[in-house]
C-alpha cells in the first residue's frame, strides 16, 4: 500500500486519459464503497452516485462538462483523451437540504481509491446541470453536485511553488506537461501554540 502523502500528491486535477483503457465496475463500486465508509456531517449520508463507463453514455455526460477554465486556448480533452468513466454525484434532497462538506470528503475518498490502483480523475463543478439531468433522466428529488472524471492519465501534472507574483493559475507548458503552483506550508500556517 502506498503512503498517504505519496497518493495525495499524485492525486491530481487530471484532464487527459487514456480513453482506451476502460475502468471496471468494480473498482468504481469500490471507490463508491470508500466515499460510503468516509466521514458524514450529522452522520446523515444523503449523496448518491450514477455509474457509467459505457462509451455511448460518457459521450453524453462529457457534453455537459466544462474543462479547466484558465487554459483559454483549450476546449477540453480530444477523442482517445477523454474520461473512460465517470461518477455523477447527487444529494438525496429528501433526506436534507445541506450535505455540508460531504461531497468533498467524499470525492477526495473516491480519488484517492482511483489513484492508489493507478488512475486519476478530476471534479468538475461546471456541469450543465439540466441537459445533464435530462440526458441521464436524474430525478428531481437529487441535486446534482458534480461529475467525477475518471480514468488512466495520459498527462504528467507537477506541482510547483507559488511564483513571487503570487499567480495560482495552473498552466501548461510546450511539453504539455501540466503545472500547479502551491502556496507554502509556512504561509499556510497563521499561528503555532
Amino acid at each position: 500500500m502506498q503512503k498517504l502523502k505519496h497518493l495525495i500528491i499524485k492525486n491530481r486535477s487530471y484532464r487527459r486519459f487514456h480513453e482506451d483503457l476502460k475502468i471496471s465496475m468494480d473498482d468504481l463500486h469500490d471507490w463508491i464503497d470508500n466515499a460510503r465508509l468516509s466521514s458524514s456531517a450529522k452522520n446523515m449520508q444523503p449523496l448518491r452516485y450514477i455509474l457509467c463507463s459505457d462509451e455511448n453514455v460518457n459521450a453524453k455526460i462529457f457534453d455537459c462538462l466544462m474543462w479547466a477554465a484558465y487554459l483559454k486556448d483549450w476546449d477540453g480533452p480530444v477523442p482517445g483523451e477523454r474520461p473512460s468513466a465517470y461518477i455523477v454525484m447527487l444529494a438525496d434532497k429528501e433526506i436534507t437540504d445541506n450535505y455540508f462538506c460531504d461531497d468533498g470528503i467524499a470525492a477526495q475518498s473516491i480519488l484517492l481509491g482511483a489513484v492508489e490502483k493507478g488512475y486519476g480523475g478530476c471534479i468538475i463543478a461546471s456541469v450543465s446541470r439540466e441537459r445533464l439531468r435530462n440526458y441521464l433522466q436524474i430525478d428531481d428529488k437529487y441535486k446534482i453536485i458534480q461529475v467525477i472524471a475518471l480514468g488512466k492519465p495520459k498527462e504528467e501534472v507537477v506541482l510547483d511553488e507559488l511564483p513571487e507574483n503570487g499567480d495560482i493559475k495552473y498552466w501548461r507548458d510546450s511539453n504539455l506537461v501540466h503545472h500547479v503552483p502551491k502556496r507554502a506550508l509556512e504561509e499556510l500556517i497563521v499561528r503555532v501554540l
